[in-house]
Parts: structure tokens; sequence; C-alpha cells
């Protein structure tokens, strides 16, 4: 047997008492740099983003970044005004929004106040979008180094792929709660040092909080990352029963301890998640990938178009798998290659199960139904799960995959190093060039932003301000999942009012089954349909009652209409409903602050 393979099968590191390695030397200049370098790459990728914070928007998020901005400027706001964060009464005036129950990612809202605040919820957004991007690639980075591999390289190239993989560069134009993953490895590292028997009721409540932070940060990656150590932990100790016998006290011990201290933590503010204002029992999804989306290339990526991703995903925000075929061919040849290491076994395996339970309720293969049920039936009905997007589950495959390659990286340049003389350069040349095959078609390239519509002058020179006692402003179309700028407009006027109905996940029918934006009046229906065909419909008295009743249910005290492509027959569809309105700078207001509901002459 070559000395390298020796070696590498009988590293400590890898086996399962062989995950304990020295530590790296705080402040080492090579994680300097690493940490310089992952965040220069996120800074490319948002470069556009940087270059104008006022006006940038990213243009394929839909109206994520509307959203995500207020969450970050209604924290901020409650976090100033001494309010309760966890819920928000600012949009869907009054019933307001569940804020824990809409992943508002207060763990980073609320320290992020002060930026919030100062420079305003764009600065908030673009920072937890670029540092979660960089943070994250780091923070795997330093579980590899310490706890899988030795080699610097091999540690790189693991945390580069984990942080800027292709479903994560999807979810970074919409979704920094599948961005800012740097929590992770360190709850990893605790269970690591647990399994070893190393300080457990410490260790534990490292764990505990850790996981309080990570809720706060956002719950359905941590699901995901729960699936993914649990399946990659059942194969490691079955590898290693007598190493996992003398885990089970320290490992069992401090789960527990860690258990008590985030439940002690979270129990109110999962409380209010799941039983207070404006909770919702499912958010009802089914969308599994297509098997083929495994072997294609993402639209923000060196090998792939934006036409050919999006025949094969839900969206541009979704595109979980495209990973591409050379990274798929060279994976599986790394599982056979690598099948004797327990680490790479129990990698492989996770990465099978997250690619099956992400194929959904019937498997697909390039939009033909095979008819074969997918894995994902047998969790598909259980609580929590029943929620989530299915397709996201190839989230838990980047990490084992980035464990392969580091470990076949460090195998290789090991090799290379004890290789006679003369052959160590044609080593490292063909295993670069392999490198170069599979992963630069994933490559990410910077994400595409477009200019903002501008603040209507009502909104930004403070006209609304005479419009407006203690109720809410009505935005004509009413902000929703399809046009949510309103919200962006109510932040320049530093949240000075509330709006009626937007863009949140809520509660719909009897069964409060979630819906993404406000469940729909009569009023908001009806006007939606003008917005949408431009059609003025015959106005009846009862839709007159109905506007008045939503008015008052809204609690409303002006109606706005900003320009809209059919602002001449929502404008006609208003005065039908309410009577003449009034040209006010750049928008057409009604005032509807009268006992009679009528509009000012």
């Amino acid at each position: 047997m070559p000395v390298a393979e020796a070696r590498q099968r009988t590293d400590p590191r890898l086996l399962v008492r062989g995950l304990s390695i020295r530590g790296l030397r705080e402040g080492r200049a090579v994680d300097w740099w690493v940490g310089a370098l992952f965040l220069g790459v996120a800074l490319w990728l948002y470069k556009g983003l940087w270059a104008d914070l006022d006006r940038a928007y990213l243009v394929n998020g839909g109206q994520d970044q509307n959203m995500w901005e207020w969450f970050f400027d209604a924290t901020a706001d409650a976090v100033r005004n001494f309010r309760d964060p966890l819920v928000s009464d600012l949009q869907n005036h009054p019933l307001g929004v569940n804020m824990m129950a809409n992943t508002a990612m207060l763990g980073l809202g609320i320290p992020l106040t002060p930026v919030t605040l100062l420079f305003g919820p764009t600065t908030t957004w673009a920072l937890v979008l670029t540092g979660g991007l960089a943070g994250s690639a780091f923070a795997w980075y330093r579980l590899l180094a310490r706890r899988v591999v030795r080699g610097t390289p091999a540690a790189v190239l693991g945390g580069a792929l984990c942080g800027f993989a292709p479903p994560i560069v999807s979810h970074a134009n919409a979704h920094p709660n599948f961005v800012v993953l740097f929590v992770i490895p360190p709850i990893i590292e605790m269970l690591i040092r647990l399994w070893q028997g190393e300080r457990p009721v410490r260790n534990g409540v490292v764990l505990g909080l850790l996981i309080t932070f990570q809720i706060f940060v956002g719950e359905e990656p941590l699901l995901f990352a729960a699936v993914g150590l649990v399946v990659f932990g059942v194969v490691f100790a079955i590898g290693s029963p007598d190493a996992a016998r003398a885990a089970a006290r320290p490992l069992g011990t401090g789960l527990l301890i860690g258990a008590a201290v985030s439940l002690t933590l979270v129990a109110y503010p999962l409380w209010v998640q799941f039983f207070g204002p404006q909770h919702y029992s499912t958010l009802e999804h089914e969308s599994g990938n297509d098997l083929a989306a495994f072997t294609a290339y993402a639209s923000d990526s060196l090998g792939g178009d934006r036409a050919g991703a999006a025949a094969l995903s839900e969206g541009s925000t979704e595109e979980n798998a495209f990973f591409g075929w050379p990274l798929v061919i060279l994976t599986v040849f790394l599982v056979v290659w690598l099948r004797r290491l327990a680490v790479a076994r129990a990698a492989a395996i996770t990465a099978a199960v997250g690619a099956l339970l992400s194929l959904g309720l019937d498997i697909v293969v390039d939009h033909d139904d095979t008819g074969l049920p997918g894995p994902w039936r047998l969790l598909n009905d259980l609580p929590l799960f029943e929620s989530i997007l299915e397709s996201r589950f190839t989230l838990v495959c980047v990490p084992a995959v980035a464990v392969l390659l580091a470990l076949a990286t460090d195998r290789v340049l090991d090799s290379a190093r004890t290789a006679p003389e003369g052959r160590e350069l044609p080593v490292r040349l063909i295993w670069a060039a392999v490198l170069t095959m599979a992963l630069l078609p994933i490559a990410p390239t910077p994400l595409d932003v477009r200019d903002r519509r501008p603040v209507p002058t009502f909104f930004a020179d403070g006209g609304w301000r005479s419009y407006v006692d203690d109720g809410s402003v009505v935005v004509v179309p009413l902000p929703n999942v399809g046009d949510a700028t309103a919200l962006h407009w109510q932040s320049a006027t530093d949240l000075g009012f509330p709006l009626a109905e937007g863009y949140f996940v809520g509660p719909w029918g009897p069964d409060r089954v979630g819906v993404y934006g406000a469940e729909y009046s009569p009023t908001s229906s009806l006007l939606g349909r003008v917005a949408a065909d431009g059609v003025v419909p015959e106005i009846t008295e009862t839709q007159r009652r109905e506007a008045r009743a939503d008015l008052v249910r809204w609690h409303a005290d002006v109606v706005v209409l900003p320009e809209h492509r059919h602002r001449a027959e929502l404008a006609a569809t208003l005065t039908a409903l309410l009577g003449p309105g009034r040209q006010v700078d750049d928008v057409q207001v009604w005032d509807v602050r009268h006992p009679d509901g009528a509009g000012v002459g």
C-alpha cells in the first residue's frame, strides 16, 4: 500500500475517534488571507448592489428585497421605540405581521439596528447578504481545516463550495436566511467535541446558545442541517460502533443541556410564532427538483443560461440543484475512491439522502413524470416538514460534496508530496485540471441589478403628513407578492404610517393556512383585477358598501394612487367607489377620514 494512502486511512482525524486534530493557531495569517478572499468574492458578486445603494435592486429576487428591507427597518423601528419586535402592525394594518413566523432574521436585524437607523435598510440588506456569503464560506473553511483535512488548499476549496455553490448563489438574490449559514459549522464543531467527550456541560451550553441564535437567523436551514447531521451521524456510528458507544453518554448529555438552554431562551418567541397574533398552521409547498436539474447549470453561473435554468426550476431564487454534469460525475468517482474513509462514506450517504428528498412527492425527469413516488412522501405530512420547500433539501448536499472534494484534494496533494521526483508537478496539474473542469462551469457570476422606481414626491417630500392622522395608507394597487414597492416607499418616510395589506406570510381561511400576502378583501381583489387587465368594471352599490367596509377594516386615512400603466382605469374605478380624488404632487389621493368615506373634491 502506498505510504500516502496508508497515512490517509489511519489519519486519526478521519475516523470517529479521529475527528480531533490540532487546532488552528488563532490569528494565523492564512486565515486572514482566506477571509479576505471570500469577502472579495462576495463583494464582487454584489458589486452592482454596493455601487448604488440608493437605487440598485436585485432584479432576479422578485419582491423579496422590498420585503426583507422592510423586515430590517421594522425591527430597527421596534428597537428604537421599545416595542415588541416579534410582531408589527406597520403593514397589514391593523392585524399586523407575525415577525417570528416570517423569518425576519431578528438575530441580525436587532444587533444591526444602528446600521439600519444610520444608513437605511438597504445597507443592512447588502451587509447581511455580503457578510453571509463570505462568513459562511469562512466558517466552513475553518471547520474543514480543524476537523477534516490537513492542507489549507483543500479546506479553502471546500469552504468556497459551501459558500458559493449554485443553490446558495441562487438564494443570494433574495433569501438571506439561506445565505447566512455561518452558525451551522460552529454547531457541528460543538457536536464533534461532545462526541469526543470533551466538557459535555460547557459545550452543551454553547451548543444551546448557537442553536438559539440560528433559530433567530433561519429555522429552515437549521432543520435541513439537523436532518443532514442525523443521517451523517448514524452512518458514521454504524461504521464505528465502539466509538459510538463511548460517545453516547457525553453526546447525549450535551444534547440534553443544549436543548434545555435553547428551549428556555426561545420558548416565548416560538409561542408567538405558532400561537401568537397572525400565526398560521402550515405553509403548503409542493415543489421537488426535476432530476435533470442536478446536471444542468444555474442562471448565475459561468456555464448557465437563464432560460434553460428557468425551465427546470421554480424561479431564479429556487435553483436548488444545478451542480452540472462534470461535478456530478466527479462526485460519483470520489465516492468510489474514498469509500474506505468513514467520513467520506457518511458524507456520500448524506448527499444521497438530501438529493433524494429534494425530488419531492413524485420523481420527474426533464419535465416527464416517471410515476415513481419520491421519498419525500415519508416526511411530507410531519410537523415542520409540511411547511418547507422540499427542493431546498439539496442544500444538505452542498457541504457533503465539499467534504468529499476537500478529502480528495488533501489526498492528492499528500500523494504529490510523496511522489518520486519529477512526478509531483504532473499530479498536481492533473488534479487542478479535473477541478477546473468540474467547478469552473458552476463558478458564480455577479448578480444582476436594476434601478428602483423613484419614490413618489408625495412620500419623499412629506406630502402624506397632511392626510394621515393615526390610520393607514392604502396604496393602489395594494402591495402584495407581485408588487411590494409600497414597502420601500413606506421606509422612505421613516415608517411614518402603517400600510393596508402587504407582502408577508400570514393566515388565510378558517384553517389558518399560510399564504403570501394578506387575505384579499373584495376591494383589493377588484383593484388588483383593474391593475392587471386595465378594464374599468361597472361599479355596483354593493361594491361601494364593500369598499367603505374595507376602509374601516383597514383603519384607512387616505387612498393613494401613484403612477401606474393603468392609472387612468384605476382612477376611474376609485372615483366610482369613493367619489372624486385630488391630485397632490405626483399622486392622486382620496381622503377617507370623513365618516361618509367620500373623497375630497
